[in-house]
Protein backbone atom coordinates (compact mmCIF):
# COMPACT_ATOMS: atom_id res chain seq x y z
CA UNK A 1 0.00 0.00 0.00
CA UNK A 2 1.41 3.75 -0.76
CA UNK A 3 1.96 5.60 1.86
CA UNK A 4 1.86 8.74 0.19
CA UNK A 5 -1.60 10.39 0.72
CA UNK A 6 -3.40 11.97 -2.41
CA UNK A 7 -3.65 15.63 -1.93
CA UNK A 8 -2.24 15.80 1.42
CA UNK A 9 -5.56 13.82 3.15
CA UNK A 10 -3.33 12.10 5.74
CA UNK A 11 -6.53 11.76 8.01
CA UNK A 12 -8.01 9.23 4.71
CA UNK A 13 -4.40 7.42 4.75
CA UNK A 14 -4.73 6.48 8.67
CA UNK A 15 -8.54 5.57 7.68
CA UNK A 16 -6.66 3.02 5.19
CA UNK A 17 -3.77 2.14 6.76
CA UNK A 18 -6.13 1.57 10.02
CA UNK A 19 -8.27 -0.83 7.78
CA UNK A 20 -4.89 -2.88 6.10
CA UNK A 21 -3.98 -3.60 9.65
CA UNK A 22 -7.40 -4.74 10.72
CA UNK A 23 -7.92 -7.02 7.66
CA UNK A 24 -4.53 -9.01 8.44
CA UNK A 25 -5.75 -9.53 11.90
CA UNK A 26 -9.53 -10.46 11.22
CA UNK A 27 -9.52 -14.21 11.30
CA UNK A 28 -5.40 -14.50 11.71
CA UNK A 29 -3.47 -15.90 14.76
CA UNK A 30 -2.06 -12.57 16.66
CA UNK A 31 0.78 -10.97 14.55
CA UNK A 32 3.74 -8.83 15.63
CA UNK A 33 4.51 -5.46 14.24
CA UNK A 34 7.39 -6.39 11.80
CA UNK A 35 4.81 -9.31 10.75
CA UNK A 36 1.85 -6.63 9.90
CA UNK A 37 4.64 -3.65 8.57
CA UNK A 38 5.53 -7.00 5.95
CA UNK A 39 1.51 -8.20 5.36
CA UNK A 40 0.55 -4.85 4.94
CA UNK A 41 3.39 -3.15 3.27
CA UNK A 42 3.34 -0.47 5.66
CA UNK A 43 7.01 0.88 7.08
CA UNK A 44 7.47 -0.91 10.29
CA UNK A 45 6.67 3.18 12.44
CA UNK A 46 3.27 3.79 10.54
CA UNK A 47 2.70 0.19 11.59
CA UNK A 48 3.32 1.10 15.19
CA UNK A 49 1.87 4.16 15.07
CA UNK A 50 -1.59 2.94 13.89
CA UNK A 51 -1.39 -0.17 16.51
CA UNK A 52 -1.44 2.08 19.13
CA UNK A 53 -4.38 4.24 17.86
CA UNK A 54 -6.46 0.53 17.51
CA UNK A 55 -5.36 -0.30 20.58
CA UNK A 56 -6.32 3.06 22.88
CA UNK A 57 -9.48 2.72 20.41
CA UNK A 58 -10.22 -0.79 22.13
CA UNK A 59 -9.88 -2.78 18.38
CA UNK A 60 -7.19 -4.41 19.14
CA UNK A 61 -5.50 -6.44 22.46
CA UNK A 62 -1.90 -6.82 23.11
CA UNK A 63 -0.86 -10.70 23.89
CA UNK A 64 0.82 -11.99 26.23
CA UNK A 65 4.38 -13.68 25.72
CA UNK A 66 4.24 -17.53 25.82
CA UNK A 67 5.86 -19.05 28.73
CA UNK A 68 9.41 -19.44 28.84
CA UNK A 69 10.17 -16.60 26.07
CA UNK A 70 13.90 -15.69 26.66
CA UNK A 71 14.63 -12.22 26.13
CA UNK A 72 12.64 -9.37 25.41
CA UNK A 73 9.71 -10.62 23.57
CA UNK A 74 8.23 -9.00 20.27
CA UNK A 75 4.56 -7.19 21.17
CA UNK A 76 1.84 -8.94 19.43
CA UNK A 77 -1.53 -8.20 18.72
CA UNK A 78 -5.18 -9.49 17.85
CA UNK A 79 -8.34 -7.87 16.63
CA UNK A 80 -10.48 -7.75 19.83
CA UNK A 81 -13.98 -9.59 19.16
CA UNK A 82 -14.66 -8.93 22.27
CA UNK A 83 -15.10 -4.82 22.07
CA UNK A 84 -18.44 -5.02 21.37
CA UNK A 85 -21.63 -6.92 19.86
CA UNK A 86 -23.78 -7.33 16.98
CA UNK A 87 -27.41 -8.49 16.61
CA UNK A 88 -28.50 -10.10 13.93
CA UNK A 89 -32.19 -10.61 13.30
CA UNK A 90 -34.47 -13.07 10.85
CA UNK A 91 -37.75 -11.78 10.49
CA UNK A 92 -39.77 -15.17 8.63
CA UNK A 93 -42.97 -16.50 7.90
CA UNK A 94 -42.91 -18.27 11.16
CA UNK A 95 -40.57 -17.35 13.29
CA UNK A 96 -38.06 -14.80 14.41
CA UNK A 97 -34.50 -15.83 15.33
CA UNK A 98 -32.42 -13.24 16.84
CA UNK A 99 -28.58 -14.01 17.30
CA UNK A 100 -26.41 -12.15 19.19
CA UNK A 101 -22.60 -12.31 18.29
CA UNK A 102 -18.59 -11.17 18.95
CA UNK A 103 -17.23 -9.18 15.74
CA UNK A 104 -16.02 -11.84 14.49
CA UNK A 105 -19.25 -13.38 14.37
CA UNK A 106 -19.33 -16.57 17.12
CA UNK A 107 -22.83 -16.78 18.30
CA UNK A 108 -22.89 -15.85 22.52
CA UNK A 109 -26.70 -15.23 22.92
CA UNK A 110 -29.38 -16.28 20.47
CA UNK A 111 -33.57 -16.54 20.93
CA UNK A 112 -36.07 -17.88 18.49
CA UNK A 113 -40.08 -16.78 18.93
CA UNK A 114 -42.67 -19.03 16.78
CA UNK A 115 -45.28 -16.71 14.78
CA UNK A 116 -48.63 -17.75 12.91
CA UNK A 117 -47.79 -17.33 9.46
CA UNK A 118 -51.03 -15.58 9.31
CA UNK A 119 -50.21 -13.22 12.23
CA UNK A 120 -51.29 -9.38 10.99
CA UNK A 121 -48.10 -6.52 11.59
CA UNK A 122 -49.36 -5.79 15.12
CA UNK A 123 -48.70 -9.70 16.15
CA UNK A 124 -45.76 -9.81 14.63
CA UNK A 125 -44.05 -6.80 15.48
CA UNK A 126 -44.54 -8.27 19.08
CA UNK A 127 -42.60 -11.19 18.40
CA UNK A 128 -39.78 -9.41 17.09
CA UNK A 129 -39.82 -7.22 20.04
CA UNK A 130 -39.73 -10.47 22.26
CA UNK A 131 -37.14 -11.97 20.30
CA UNK A 132 -35.08 -9.23 20.42
CA UNK A 133 -35.21 -9.00 23.89
CA UNK A 134 -34.58 -12.50 25.05
CA UNK A 135 -31.69 -12.58 23.05
CA UNK A 136 -30.12 -9.70 24.34
CA UNK A 137 -30.79 -10.51 27.98
CA UNK A 138 -29.14 -7.80 29.08
CA UNK A 139 -26.53 -6.89 27.00
CA UNK A 140 -25.94 -3.72 26.02
CA UNK A 141 -23.00 -3.69 24.13
CA UNK A 142 -24.67 -3.72 20.60
CA UNK A 143 -22.71 -2.00 18.26
CA UNK A 144 -25.08 -2.02 14.61
CA UNK A 145 -28.03 -4.24 14.34
CA UNK A 146 -29.25 -6.24 10.99
CA UNK A 147 -32.24 -7.57 10.22
CA UNK A 148 -33.48 -9.51 7.48
CA UNK A 149 -37.10 -9.62 6.27
CA UNK A 150 -39.30 -11.27 3.23
CA UNK A 151 -40.23 -8.59 0.87
CA UNK A 152 -38.22 -5.81 -0.98
CA UNK A 153 -36.43 -3.15 1.00
CA UNK A 154 -35.71 0.07 0.73
CA UNK A 155 -32.63 1.79 2.04
CA UNK A 156 -34.44 3.24 4.78
CA UNK A 157 -35.29 0.16 6.11
CA UNK A 158 -38.54 0.29 5.06
CA UNK A 159 -40.76 -2.28 3.76
CA UNK A 160 -41.82 -1.37 0.21
CA UNK A 161 -43.76 -4.88 -1.00
CA UNK A 162 -44.19 -7.89 0.89
CA UNK A 163 -46.97 -10.76 -1.03
CA UNK A 164 -46.03 -13.06 2.15
CA UNK A 165 -46.45 -11.62 5.50
CA UNK A 166 -50.06 -10.37 5.77
CA UNK A 167 -49.83 -6.25 6.65
CA UNK A 168 -46.25 -6.36 6.24
CA UNK A 169 -46.28 -3.83 3.30
CA UNK A 170 -45.51 -0.61 4.49
CA UNK A 171 -43.61 -1.54 7.99
CA UNK A 172 -40.86 0.55 8.89
CA UNK A 173 -38.66 -1.99 10.71
CA UNK A 174 -35.43 0.04 10.85
CA UNK A 175 -37.49 2.13 13.15
CA UNK A 176 -39.05 -0.21 15.22
CA UNK A 177 -36.14 -2.11 16.17
CA UNK A 178 -34.08 1.22 16.96
CA UNK A 179 -36.55 1.69 19.69
CA UNK A 180 -35.35 -1.44 20.99
CA UNK A 181 -30.77 -1.20 20.54
CA UNK A 182 -28.31 1.25 20.86
CA UNK A 183 -26.17 1.65 17.60
CA UNK A 184 -27.14 1.72 13.34
CA UNK A 185 -29.71 -0.43 12.34
CA UNK A 186 -29.81 -1.75 8.58
CA UNK A 187 -32.66 -3.73 7.04
CA UNK A 188 -32.53 -6.23 4.31
CA UNK A 189 -33.98 -8.90 2.04
CA UNK A 190 -33.48 -12.43 3.72
CA UNK A 191 -32.72 -14.06 0.39
CA UNK A 192 -29.83 -11.58 0.23
CA UNK A 193 -28.72 -11.82 3.10
CA UNK A 194 -28.89 -15.69 2.68
CA UNK A 195 -26.45 -15.15 0.12
CA UNK A 196 -24.01 -12.84 1.87
CA UNK A 197 -23.77 -15.44 4.95
CA UNK A 198 -22.62 -18.43 2.61
CA UNK A 199 -19.98 -15.67 1.41
CA UNK A 200 -19.02 -14.86 4.88
CA UNK A 201 -18.74 -18.38 6.46
CA UNK A 202 -20.72 -20.60 4.69
CA UNK A 203 -19.81 -23.21 1.50
CA UNK A 204 -19.19 -20.30 -0.49
CA UNK A 205 -16.41 -18.43 1.23
CA UNK A 206 -13.45 -19.23 -1.66
CA UNK A 207 -16.53 -18.01 -4.53
CA UNK A 208 -16.86 -14.27 -5.86
CA UNK A 209 -19.60 -15.10 -7.99
CA UNK A 210 -22.69 -16.78 -6.44
CA UNK A 211 -26.07 -17.30 -7.45
CA UNK A 212 -28.10 -18.59 -3.69
CA UNK A 213 -31.45 -19.88 -4.10
CA UNK A 214 -33.93 -19.86 -1.15
CA UNK A 215 -35.87 -22.99 -1.76
CA UNK A 216 -38.68 -23.51 0.98
CA UNK A 217 -42.36 -22.11 1.30
CA UNK A 218 -41.50 -19.50 -0.93
CA UNK A 219 -38.50 -19.68 -4.00
CA UNK A 220 -36.06 -16.87 -3.97
CA UNK A 221 -32.62 -15.74 -4.86
CA UNK A 222 -29.53 -13.49 -3.69
CA UNK A 223 -26.59 -13.10 -5.97
CA UNK A 224 -22.94 -12.32 -5.31
CA UNK A 225 -20.56 -10.65 -7.71
CA UNK A 226 -17.30 -9.92 -8.30
CA UNK A 227 -17.29 -11.14 -3.95
CA UNK A 228 -20.21 -8.39 -2.77
CA UNK A 229 -24.05 -8.47 -2.85
CA UNK A 230 -25.41 -7.78 -5.99
CA UNK A 231 -28.67 -5.14 -4.97
CA UNK A 232 -29.18 -3.44 -8.28
CA UNK A 233 -30.14 -0.04 -9.18
CA UNK A 234 -33.37 0.14 -7.08
CA UNK A 235 -32.77 -3.05 -4.80
CA UNK A 236 -34.75 -5.17 -6.53
CA UNK A 237 -32.15 -7.91 -7.60
CA UNK A 238 -32.94 -11.48 -8.02
CA UNK A 239 -36.56 -11.04 -7.94
CA UNK A 240 -36.72 -13.30 -10.94
CA UNK A 241 -39.60 -15.30 -9.10
CA UNK A 242 -42.02 -12.49 -10.22
CA UNK A 243 -41.96 -13.21 -14.24
CA UNK A 244 -44.71 -16.60 -13.59
CA UNK A 245 -42.98 -17.91 -16.83
CA UNK A 246 -40.19 -18.22 -14.35
CA UNK A 247 -41.72 -21.17 -12.45
CA UNK A 248 -40.82 -20.62 -8.99
CA UNK A 249 -44.46 -19.48 -8.21
CA UNK A 250 -46.14 -22.84 -8.71
CA UNK A 251 -42.84 -24.59 -8.36
CA UNK A 252 -44.34 -25.75 -4.78
CA UNK A 253 -47.26 -26.97 -5.86
CA UNK A 254 -46.46 -30.43 -7.45
CA UNK A 255 -45.21 -30.66 -3.43
CA UNK A 256 -48.69 -29.82 -2.37
CA UNK A 257 -50.24 -32.68 -4.96
CA UNK A 258 -48.73 -35.28 -3.56
CA UNK A 259 -49.29 -34.25 0.33
CA UNK A 260 -52.96 -33.85 -0.44
CA UNK A 261 -52.89 -37.19 -2.19
CA UNK A 262 -51.33 -38.67 0.52
CA UNK A 263 -52.22 -37.91 4.24
CA UNK A 264 -50.60 -39.45 6.76
CA UNK A 265 -51.67 -42.05 8.94
CA UNK A 266 -51.05 -40.71 11.68
CA UNK A 267 -50.36 -37.14 11.98
CA UNK A 268 -47.40 -35.62 14.14
CA UNK A 269 -47.93 -32.41 15.89
CA UNK A 270 -45.53 -30.96 13.65
CA UNK A 271 -47.57 -31.42 10.63
CA UNK A 272 -50.85 -30.19 12.19
CA UNK A 273 -50.63 -27.51 9.44
CA UNK A 274 -49.64 -28.92 6.43
CA UNK A 275 -52.82 -27.94 4.81
CA UNK A 276 -51.57 -24.77 5.20
CA UNK A 277 -48.50 -22.74 6.24
CA UNK A 278 -45.37 -22.06 8.16
CA UNK A 279 -43.55 -24.92 10.15
CA UNK A 280 -46.32 -27.61 10.29
CA UNK A 281 -45.78 -27.37 6.37
CA UNK A 282 -42.11 -27.74 6.39
CA UNK A 283 -42.47 -30.79 7.90
CA UNK A 284 -45.14 -32.04 5.66
CA UNK A 285 -42.91 -31.46 2.63
CA UNK A 286 -40.34 -33.27 4.36
CA UNK A 287 -42.85 -36.65 3.71
CA UNK A 288 -42.60 -35.51 0.45
CA UNK A 289 -39.34 -35.79 -0.09
CA UNK A 290 -38.82 -38.38 2.58
CA UNK A 291 -40.64 -40.56 0.40
CA UNK A 292 -38.54 -39.75 -2.78
CA UNK A 293 -35.60 -40.87 -1.03
CA UNK A 294 -37.62 -44.00 0.01
CA UNK A 295 -38.12 -44.95 -3.80
CA UNK A 296 -41.60 -43.65 -3.93
CA UNK A 297 -42.65 -43.34 -7.63
CA UNK A 298 -45.18 -40.50 -7.17
CA UNK A 299 -43.47 -38.64 -4.44
CA UNK A 300 -39.84 -38.78 -6.51
CA UNK A 301 -42.11 -37.20 -9.59
CA UNK A 302 -43.51 -34.21 -7.61
CA UNK A 303 -39.76 -33.55 -6.59
CA UNK A 304 -38.68 -33.69 -10.00
CA UNK A 305 -41.55 -31.40 -11.21
CA UNK A 306 -40.56 -28.97 -8.15
CA UNK A 307 -37.38 -29.06 -9.44
CA UNK A 308 -38.06 -28.68 -13.40
CA UNK A 309 -39.28 -25.39 -12.05
CA UNK A 310 -37.27 -24.09 -9.88
CA UNK A 311 -34.44 -24.59 -12.81
CA UNK A 312 -36.11 -22.62 -15.02
CA UNK A 313 -35.88 -19.23 -13.03
CA UNK A 314 -32.03 -20.60 -11.75
CA UNK A 315 -31.01 -21.40 -15.38
CA UNK A 316 -31.81 -17.68 -16.07
CA UNK A 317 -29.53 -16.28 -13.59
CA UNK A 318 -26.94 -18.70 -14.29
CA UNK A 319 -26.73 -17.58 -17.84
CA UNK A 320 -26.80 -13.76 -16.99
CA UNK A 321 -24.21 -14.16 -14.50
CA UNK A 322 -22.08 -17.19 -15.68
CA UNK A 323 -21.71 -18.10 -11.70
CA UNK A 324 -18.84 -20.11 -9.98
CA UNK A 325 -21.22 -21.66 -7.29
CA UNK A 326 -24.87 -22.47 -7.15
CA UNK A 327 -25.99 -22.56 -3.46
CA UNK A 328 -29.54 -24.13 -1.71
CA UNK A 329 -30.64 -22.87 1.17
CA UNK A 330 -34.13 -22.14 3.29
CA UNK A 331 -35.85 -24.82 4.50
CA UNK A 332 -35.76 -27.62 2.14
CA UNK A 333 -31.73 -27.59 1.90
CA UNK A 334 -31.68 -30.60 4.77
CA UNK A 335 -33.71 -32.38 1.91
CA UNK A 336 -30.82 -31.25 -1.16
CA UNK A 337 -29.82 -34.69 -1.36
CA UNK A 338 -32.72 -36.03 -3.43
CA UNK A 339 -32.58 -32.34 -5.46
CA UNK A 340 -29.07 -32.04 -6.18
CA UNK A 341 -28.80 -34.37 -9.18
CA UNK A 342 -32.05 -33.31 -10.59
CA UNK A 343 -31.21 -29.95 -10.57
CA UNK A 344 -27.83 -30.84 -12.51
CA UNK A 345 -29.80 -32.44 -15.37
CA UNK A 346 -32.16 -29.51 -15.83
CA UNK A 347 -29.07 -26.78 -15.43
CA UNK A 348 -27.11 -28.59 -18.14
CA UNK A 349 -30.00 -29.18 -20.30
CA UNK A 350 -30.08 -25.63 -20.46
CA UNK A 351 -27.22 -23.72 -19.27
CA UNK A 352 -24.07 -23.40 -21.83
CA UNK A 353 -22.00 -24.08 -18.70
CA UNK A 354 -23.29 -25.85 -15.67
CA UNK A 355 -21.84 -24.55 -12.29
CA UNK A 356 -20.85 -26.52 -9.40
CA UNK A 357 -23.71 -26.88 -7.15
CA UNK A 358 -23.31 -26.98 -2.87
CA UNK A 359 -26.18 -27.53 -0.78
CA UNK A 360 -25.68 -24.69 2.64
CA UNK A 361 -24.79 -26.10 6.25
CA UNK A 362 -26.30 -23.24 8.00
CA UNK A 363 -30.37 -25.01 8.20
CA UNK A 364 -32.59 -22.07 9.38
CA UNK A 365 -29.96 -19.52 10.97
CA UNK A 366 -28.49 -19.06 7.44
CA UNK A 367 -30.34 -16.14 7.26
CA UNK A 368 -30.12 -14.53 10.84
CA UNK A 369 -25.99 -14.78 9.98
CA UNK A 370 -26.34 -12.64 7.15
CA UNK A 371 -28.01 -10.15 8.69
CA UNK A 372 -24.89 -10.18 11.30
CA UNK A 373 -22.61 -9.93 8.41
CA UNK A 374 -24.76 -6.84 7.74
CA UNK A 375 -24.58 -5.57 11.07
CA UNK A 376 -20.60 -6.23 10.94
CA UNK A 377 -20.64 -4.07 7.59
CA UNK A 378 -22.23 -0.82 9.27
CA UNK A 379 -19.09 -1.54 12.25
CA UNK A 380 -16.04 -1.64 9.61
CA UNK A 381 -17.66 1.21 7.89
CA UNK A 382 -17.41 2.78 10.99
CA UNK A 383 -13.59 1.95 11.38
CA UNK A 384 -12.93 2.96 7.98
CA UNK A 385 -14.73 6.19 8.95
CA UNK A 386 -11.93 6.99 11.79
CA UNK A 387 -15.36 7.04 14.00
CA UNK A 388 -16.07 4.14 17.01
CA UNK A 389 -19.52 2.92 17.31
Amino acid sequence: MSEEPAGGDLSRLRQLNATAVLRELRGNQPLTLTELSKRTGLSRASTEDVARDLFGRGWLAEVAPAAGTVGRPARRYRFNSGAGRLLGVDVGGHKVLALVTDLDGEVLQQARVEVPADAGRRERLAAVDACITKALDGTTQIWATGVATTGLVDGTGKVMLSDSLPEWSGVDLAAHVRRLVPGAVRVENDCKLAALAETWRGVARYAKDVVFLLAGLRTGAGLIIDGKLHRGFANWSGEIGALPAAGWQQAPQHLHTWLENNPPTTQRPAEAGAGGVGGGLVDGFERVFGAARAGDGAARGAVERYVQDLAVGASALVLTLDPQLVVIGGGFSRSADVMVEPLRRELERWCLRTPEIRVSAFADEGVALGAVRLALDEVEAAITDGLRP
